[in-house]
């Protein structure tokens, strides 16, 4: 097994690691997004709640939801290890002919890697944890009570600074997925000039939507509810 090992923390796997975990996270985004735009029903916070209470008790989803934390942090120190990599590298010809090649969103994405993950520990800390902790209150509906996390989400949401670096942190996500769709296919070795073009095309238009449809939740709380 130790070639396996060896593969493992090898740049090509380390680079395969990053692109499988990456492509998970992004089935995880378009997923969780489905979930949160119940937020924008008009029903009180009813659908929300329910779907908050089905993701937090049912134990399948919940044993995915700590394997994707898993995944957030395998994606996130592979990132850094194969950028300080990169950085110690820098100065060969190969570094700075691809550096002239490459977009702004390539260039920097240890950056925003860490302005997705600072974004992602916000949102954990004022929802997740405050869930976990008993911080919301209760609310019942039908014959189930359950978790109020609406109020809380509405609540949060109508809090200058957080829907800020909300925004910001979208925005981050939006340039880590425009670089990192496309990237990940192209390391598995679907490379061909006949579905290249398709996939920078998904990449892209993923790129822009999901963050974007995100960004829409905060700023419906911030200025109409």
């Amino acid at each position: 097994m130790s070639w396996f090992s060896n593969f493992l923390t090898s740049s090509i796997g380390k680079k395969l690691l990053m692109s499988l975990t990456g492509l998970f996270l992004i089935l995880f985004l378009k997923v969780h997004l489905l979930g949160n735009l119940q937020l924008l029903k008009n029903d009180g916070g009813e659908s929300f709640n329910v779907y908050a209470h089905f993701m937090t008790h049912n134990p399948l989803i919940m044993f995915i939801s700590y394997g994707n934390y898993f995944f957030i942090l395998m994606h996130f120190v592979l990132g850094l290890s194969l950028w300080a990599k990169n950085r110690a590298a820098k100065g060969t010809t190969y570094a700075v002919s691809n550096h002239r090649d490459s977009s702004w969103a390539s260039r920097n994405m240890a950056l925003l890697g860490i302005l997705v993950l600072a974004f992602l520990l916000l949102h954990m800390g004022d929802f997740w944890w405050k869930m976990k902790t008993g911080q919301t209150g209760m609310v019942m509906i039908g014959e189930m009570e359950v978790k109020d996390l609406y109020t809380k989400v509405a609540e949060s949401f109508k809090v200058t600074w957080i829907v800020i670096a909300y925004l910001i942190g979208l925005l981050a996500l939006a340039f880590h997925l425009y670089h990192g769709f496309a990237s990940a296919f192209q390391t598995l070795g679907i490379n061909h000039t006949k579905y290249s073009p398709i996939i920078r095309f998904i990449g892209t238009a993923f790129s822009i939507l999901v963050p974007l449809a995100y960004a829409i939740i905060p700023l419906v709380f911030y200025f109409t509810k």
